[in-house]
């Protein structure tokens, strides 16, 4: 699927204004028939846009959230005090964190804080192999380089301190109070909006290079929320003050200062407060790791990032990439 071109983006850019917008409008302006509207609004509709017809009052698109713009990204982020961010914007891509990882393993030089940003991807993925939905222009879908100097095992609780950073940038803009689920989800009243994957590259003992991928539901349209297995939320629902490119610059910043942290001293300070965030908190949870799975009481983590589990009595920590958490049907 191509990313909108030409009269498709036109007609997404003029819907992009707000309000509706006629089709006798459009094909005038765009010296096309009232057909051919009709048919390029079906290909943006079947893209994810959700976008509807009134009679009398043309086509409108339903997507509060804005598309991205990299001078609007940077003018946000130099407005946190930082410098110019390493932003890039692509309309449609496979997967940004696949864009990332090809440079990093072609060696392609990469300098650490690179974004990569896209309005849909064709292959999005979570963890374990699973599918993310990745409808065009509808949520965020961010990636995020970074150079670690201290090996593979220093970068063990990384997760922690990105699902942090989401905490930290969603609070700021919106002031709403998110849970962080073991090891790299994000919830709003037990309903995902948001998830992180983290891949790296690099020796034991040597340099490392992480890729750091960040999905947040901002306007989910119906037609692709169907396909979600699980209880979701999207930022629309929760506040009518939506910018993407405001939230890409905060996620930006808050990424920094939370890696900052984290090379410095750690989980020494962060396992406290994510544990303050825990959705699961003192809840009977089941681990599983695709081959053996068992429950107990869901201790938070622990300052090397683990998940700590009370089971008869005992508590005990769990790591692992391949190990999901969730809550335990009684």
């Amino acid at each position: 699927m191509k990313a909108p071109d030409g009269n498709k983006l036109a007609i997404l850019n003029a819907l992009n204004q707000g309000g509706f917008v006629s089709g006798q409008a459009l094909g005038e302006q765009l010296g096309i028939s009232r057909a051919a509207v009709s048919k390029h609004i079906q290909t943006l509709q079947y893209m994810g846009l959700d976008i509807f017809k009134v009679t009398g009052k043309g086509y409108s698109l339903n997507n509060q959230v804005g598309l991205l713009n990299q001078a609007s990204i940077s003018k946000h982020y130099q407005a946190l005090g930082a410098n110019t961010a390493q932003v890039e914007v692509h309309p449609i891509i496979d997967s940004t964190n696949s864009e990332l990882m090809r440079r990093v393993q072609s060696k392609s030089e990469l300098e650490s804080g690179t974004v990569v940003v896209a309005e849909m991807q064709q292959a999005g993925r979570g963890r374990r192999g699973r599918v993310w939905q990745s409808p065009f222009g509808a949520n965020l879908y961010y990636s995020y380089f970074w150079r670690l100097d201290d090996g593979l095992q220093a970068a063990m609780g990384v997760s922690i301190a990105v699902g942090l950073a989401v905490y930290d940038a969603i609070k700021a803009l919106y002031g709403i109070n998110i849970e962080l689920k073991w090891p790299n989800d994000i919830y709003i009243n037990k309903q995902k909006l948001a998830g992180v994957l983290v891949e790296l590259d690099g020796q034991p003992q040597g340099p490392c290079q992480l890729v750091i991928g960040i999905g947040i539901n901002l306007h989910m349209p119906q037609n692709t929320s169907q396909h979600i297995d699980q209880a979701w939320t999207d930022l629309s629902q929760h506040t009518t003050a939506l910018d993407k490119n405001q939230l890409v610059a905060s996620l930006t910043y808050h990424l920094e200062q939370r890696l900052a942290q984290y090379q410095q001293d750690g989980l020494q300070t962060m396992y406290a407060q994510w544990n303050a965030l825990n959705a699961f908190a003192g809840e009977c949870v089941e681990l599983n790791t695709g081959h053996r799975s068992w429950r107990g009481i869901c201790e938070g983590i622990d300052q090397h990032g683990g998940i700590r589990i009370r089971q008869d009595g005992e508590v005990k920590s769990y790591y692992g990439g391949e190990i999901s958490l969730r809550k335990a049907a009684l």
